[in-house]
Order: C-alpha cells, then sequence, then structure tokens
C-alpha cells in the first residue's frame, strides 16, 4: 500500500502498491458533477475512491457512497474516508454491479435513492482486448462479454427519477456504451478528451439523464496537454481541486 496527494493535496489517497492507480481519469470523472448533482451520489465502480472523495471535497452538502467487488478496495476506501475526515458521509460498501437483479437488490443497488451516479467502467472487454495476467488489474480493467450494457442497466436502478449518471470511458467504445444505455436515458452529452490539440480523442465523458426525452449533443473537446507537454491551465486547475469542466 503507498499513501500520496491527490486532487492537489487535498485529498490523502492510500492505493495498492499494483494494480488500479487513481489518476487523470478520475479527476475528469469527478470534474462532471455539478452543484445539482450533490445530494446522494453513487460512485459505482470506485476503487479505493478517489473520484468519490474529490466530490465529497468538493461539495459540502454530497452524501457520497463508494461501491466495488473488490474487497480489498472497499478497505483501502474505507481507510481512505476515515484519513480526510468524512466518516460522517461517505460510505464504502461491496456490491456488484454484473450480478442478477436479485443479488443486486439484496446488496442495496436497486433502491432508485441517488441524485446522481458517476463511474469509470472497466475499460477492457474479454473478447476483443489483449487481457493482462495480473488478477488484480484484470479485476479493475476487464470488462466480461455484454458486461457494459449489464453496468450501465445496474447504474441506471441505482439513479431516482430525473437523476443523472455521468462515466468516462475509451473514445473507441462510444457506440457500445450509446447502444448500452437504458432506453429511458436522455439528454446525452459527450464530451471529447483529447491529450493534445489536434489529435483524435483518448477518452469520452458522456452525461446522461434518467427519464428525459431531451436530445443528445456534443460539447466541444477537452484539451488535456500543451504541445510541450504541459497540462493545460484547464485541465490543471481541474487536478489542483479547483472547480468543475462546466465552471469557468
Amino acid at each position: 500500500m503507498t499513501v500520496t496527494d491527490f486532487f492537489g493535496g487535498k485529498i490523502r489517497l492510500a492505493q495498492s502498491a499494483t494494480g488500479h492507480r487513481a489518476g487523470t481519469d478520475a479527476i475528469l470523472l469527478a470534474a462532471l458533477v455539478e452543484t445539482s448533482d450533490a445530494g446522494t451520489l453513487v460512485d459505482a465502480g470506485a476503487a479505493s475512491g478517489a473520484a468519490g472523495l474529490s466530490i465529497a471535497r468538493r461539495f459540502e452538502t454530497a452524501q457520497v457512497k463508494l461501491i466495488d467487488i473488490d474487497a480489498h478496495q472497499v478497505e483501502l476506501a474505507r481507510q481512505n474516508i476515515k484519513m480526510n475526515g468524512f466518516a460522517d458521509r461517505v460510505h464504502a460498501a461491496r456490491g456488484d454491479l454484473l450480478a442478477s437483479f436479485a443479488q443486486r437488490e439484496a446488496q442495496g443497488l436497486v433502491d432508485e435513492d441517488a441524485d446522481c451516479v458517476i463511474t469509470n467502467p472497466p475499460y477492457l472487454d474479454v473478447s476483443r482486448d489483449r487481457i493482462s495476467d495480473d488478477h488484480e488489474k484484470n479485476r479493475a480493467h476487464v470488462m466480461p462479454e455484454n458486461g457494459l450494457m449489464l453496468w450501465l442497466k445496474a447504474c441506471s436502478a441505482l439513479l431516482k427519477p430525473k437523476g443523472r449518471l455521468h462515466l468516462i470511458h475509451r473514445a473507441d467504445r462510444l457506440s457500445d456504451i450509446l447502444n448500452g444505455l437504458p432506453s429511458n436515458f436522455g439528454a446525452i452529452r459527450i464530451i471529447p478528451v483529447h491529450a493534445r490539440e489536434n489529435e483524435p480523442a483518448i477518452r469520452i465523458l458522456v452525461t446522461v439523464t434518467k427519464n428525459s426525452r431531451a436530445p443528445l449533443s456534443i460539447a466541444p473537446g477537452f484539451i488535456l496537454h500543451e504541445a510541450d507537454g504541459r497540462f493545460t491551465a484547464k485541465a490543471n486547475a481541474l487536478h489542483e481541486g479547483e472547480g468543475g469542466l462546466t465552471a469557468p
């Protein structure tokens, strides 16, 4: 286990020495959340809790639940909750988003209680991507066949009507995300994320609203790095814990 500063030093984060480590993806995901989302919020597939804890730091009103299937990651999340002084409004629980409805219900994962769900689903697909021999990395990064659709359905079950889902994924999985979203999601907003200006998107940020019929929109792309490799001013501000993606 290692303990490092995160979110501009506003969070202390205990993580596994090997396997999944939080970074820019967690920062971008947390930055999607707006004041209107910051009531009851679920971080689905939270690992050690980087994104959810960053949101708790941004919004004093947020009540956050961190969910992960990995018992070790849940224990790290609980340590991080305590270490950062969030025990009164952040909680971590073990849960399997890909389980059957009855199993998820028993785990408390289908109560339609959340104003907002954020998620960073496993990026790799077992049917199409090269898979590592590292079991811990696989648990964090590999989705079983047809798993993304089931994952999104589970996230929907956590949301109140008109609640919002924010997610980050690889840019080349956009069609899978759009095809996998439950039919009652609308107001889809897509933000392409580019490593540098004039380069293809490497990530997509997607926001959707439950029980909405509003049309899809594509926002201007978000640029992470200048030509010399430094973070852009906006990307650096997000890493320092200063505001969100919709902030000026």
